[in-house]
C-alpha cells in the first residue's frame, strides 16, 4: 500500500510519491528525467527530451490557446544529522503528519516535486474541457537554473504560463528579478613603508551586523560592512595621511556584508586613529540604530617592523571603488507598492596577486546587480563599467540571468484572481519577487508570455524540517484545474 493512497486529488499524490521514489537531486536528473520521457511514450504524447535532461510534453485539448505548465524536476537534498541515507541512489521515506507530508530524515521536494505531479495529473485527465497543454520539466533549477538558461523552446505556442514553483498558498507572484555578477578589479601598486617613529600599523575592523539576502532583503536598509569600512577609509584618509596594505571583506556576492577589515599604514604619528573611529562609530550608529544596532568598529595597533602598502594613487583609487560606485536600492518599483525594481550588492571584496606576473596584485570588489526591467540592469551594468574607467581599472560581467517583467496588463492574472475570489471568497496577495526565479528565462525566450507563479503551502524547504499542506495541495490543484478551464472555454481570455 502507498503511504499516500488516501490522499485527493487521487493522481497528484499518486506522482508525487512515484517522483519521491525516484533520486532527484540537483545533477542527479537522469532517472527522473528519463521517467517522464517514459511517462509520454506511455501515454501516446509528443515529447521532447534535451542533452542536460529537460523534458518538454505535448497534449491536445479544448480550444486554440495552449497553456503552458511549468516546473523543474530537481530537489534540494538535505539530510538529519545522523541520517544514513544515499540520497543519490535510494528513495525517500514519506510519511503522513497529521495535515503534512514529510520524508523521514531528509528534505522532502515538494519543492518542485508538486509541480511535476500537478502536471503529470493534468497531461493523464480525461477532462474533456481542458486546453491543449504544453508542459516543460527543467533540471537543476536549485543550482542556478541551469536547465531554464539553455532550453530550447521551439516548438512551444503557449505564451500564458502557471508556473508552480512557490511556497505559499495565496500568493501570486507576477515578477522577479534578473541579475549578472560584476567583479569590477583595480591593480594596485605598492611601496614598501617602515614602520618607524614617523608610522604606524593599524588593524580596522567593521562587523556584528545583520546582513541578509542581497534580495530578498535589500529593502531593510541593513548597514553593509564593506560600505563602512569604505566610509571609514575615507575621513581616515580626509584627514591624515594613510596606506592601504591589505583590505577584506563579505563572504557571497548575494549576501549583504557582515563584516570586512583593513590593515593600513598612518604616516602622522601626531594623529589619534582610535579616537577618529570612535567618532565613526558614534555617527554609524547614530544612522543605524534601529535597523542595525550592534554594528562594531575597532581598530588594533599592530606591532610590526615594516609594511608593504599600496602607493597613494592605489589607496585613493581603492577608496574612491569603496565610496564612489553605487550601492543597495538603485530604484523602486512604479507600478508594484513596496517591490524594489532595481538594486545592487557590494558582496566581497579581496586583495589578490596574480601569480602569473610578479608583483602583481589587485583589489576586486564582486556585486550581485538586479533589476526586473532589463534596460536598468543594462544601465547599472554600464555605470559600474564606466566608473572602474574612470580610475584605470575593468569591470567582468558573468552569469547573467533575465528578469521578468511586471505586466501591467495581464490577463492570466484577472483570470486566477477572479478564480482565487470565487474559490476562497478573498482576494488573493499579488506579489514580485526581488530576486531569480525560472519565469524569467521564459518571459525573455517567449516574447509576450504571460505568467503567474503559485504553489502549495511548504514549509522549511530545502531542510530536512521540509513538510507539504496536504489541504493546500487539493485547494491548490483546483485553483489550476478552474483556471484551465476558464482558459479553454474562452470565459476571461482575449
Amino acid at each position: 500500500m502507498r503511504v499516500l493512497e488516501s490522499l485527493n486529488p487521487e493522481r497528484v499524490f499518486f506522482y508525487f510519491e512515484e517522483i519521491a521514489g525516484i533520486p532527484h537531486g540537483s545533477g542527479n536528473t537522469e532517472e527522473i528525467s528519463a521517467y517522464l520521457v517514459r511517462f509520454a511514450e506511455e501515454h501516446d504524447l509528443r515529447y521532447r527530451q534535451d542533452e542536460m535532461g529537460n523534458v518538454i510534453i505535448w497534449k491536445a485539448g479544448l480550444g486554440d490557446k495552449a497553456v503552458i505548465i511549468q516546473g523543474h524536476m530537481d530537489m534540494v537534498c538535505e539530510k538529519e544529522a545522523g541520517c544514513t541515507k544515499d540520497m543519490s541512489k535510494e528513495a525517500l521515506d514519506l510519511y503522513i503528519d497529521g495535515e503534512e507530508i514529510k520524508a523521514k530524515g531528509t528534505t522532502l521536494g515538494g519543492d518542485d516535486g508538486i509541480a511535476v505531479a500537478m502536471a503529470l495529473a493534468l497531461l493523464e485527465s480525461e477532462d474533456k474541457s481542458l486546453p491543449p497543454i504544453e508542459a516543460i520539466f527543467t533540471v537543476d533549477e536549485e543550482i542556478g537554473m541551469l536547465g531554464a538558461a539553455t532550453i530550447d523552446v521551439s516548438g512551444i505556442t503557449g505564451r500564458v504560463m502557471l508556473n508552480i514553483d512557490s511556497e505559499a498558498e495565496g500568493i501570486f507572484t507576477v515578477s522577479c528579478a534578473g541579475g549578472v555578477v560584476a567583479n569590477a578589479s583595480y591593480n594596485v601598486g605598492r611601496e614598501l613603508i617602515k614602520a618607524e617613529a614617523s608610522s604606524s600599523v593599524y588593524r580596522l575592523t567593521v562587523d556584528g551586523l545583520i546582513g541578509g539576502h542581497s534580495g530578498i532583503e535589500i529593502h531593510k536598509n541593513r548597514a553593509n560592512a564593506i560600505v563602512l569600512l569604505g566610509r571609514l577609509l575615507q575621513r581616515l584618509r580626509d584627514e591624515t595621511d594613510i596606506r592601504i596594505a591589505d583590505i577584506t571583506g563579505g563572504a557571497k556576492d548575494n549576501a549583504i556584508a557582515v563584516s570586512a577589515k583593513a590593515t593600513v599604514v598612518i604616516k602622522d604619528t601626531a594623529f589619534d586613529p582610535a579616537l577618529a573611529v570612535k567618532d565613526f562609530l558614534s555617527d554609524i550608529k547614530g544612522e543605524y540604530a534601529t535597523v542595525d544596532p550592534d554594528i562594531n568598529v575597532g581598530i588594533v595597533k599592530e606591532t610590526v617592523s615594516y609594511a608593504l602598502a599600496f602607493d597613494k594613487d592605489s589607496t585613493d583609487k581603492v577608496i574612491y571603488m569603496l565610496c564612489c560606485l553605487p550601492n543597495g536600492i538603485q530604484r523602486m518599483s512604479p507600478d508594484v507598492e513596496g517591490l524594489v525594481q532595481t538594486s545592487l550588492n557590494m558582496g566581497i571584496l579581496k586583495t589578490l596577486s596574480d601569480k602569473e606576473v610578479a608583483d602583481k596584485e589587485k583589489v576586486v570588489l564582486t556585486f550581485c546587480v538586479r533589476s526586473s526591467v532589463s534596460s536598468e540592469k543594462r544601465a547599472l551594468m554600464s555605470r559600474l563599467r564606466d566608473g572602474m574607467d574612470m580610475i584605470g581599472g575593468t569591470v567582468e560581467f558573468a552569469g547573467d540571468y533575465p528578469g521578468w517583467q511586471y505586466r501591467v496588463d495581464s490577463p492570466l492574472r484577472e483570470t486566477m484572481k477572479a478564480v482565487y475570489i470565487t474559490q476562497y471568497h478573498e482576494e488573493p496577495v499579488i506579489e514580485a519577487v526581488h530576486a531569480g526565479v525560472e519565469c524569467g528565462f521564459f518571459a525573455a525566450k517567449l516574447p509576450g508570455l504571460d505568467c503567474v507563479s503559485i504553489g502549495p503551502n511548504l514549509s522549511e524547504i530545502h531542510t530536512f524540517r521540509e513538510s507539504m499542506n496536504i489541504p493546500s495541495v487539493a485547494r491548490t490543484y483546483e485553483l489550476v484545474l478552474e483556471t484551465l478551464h476558464h482558459i479553454a472555454s474562452g470565459k476571461s481570455l482575449s
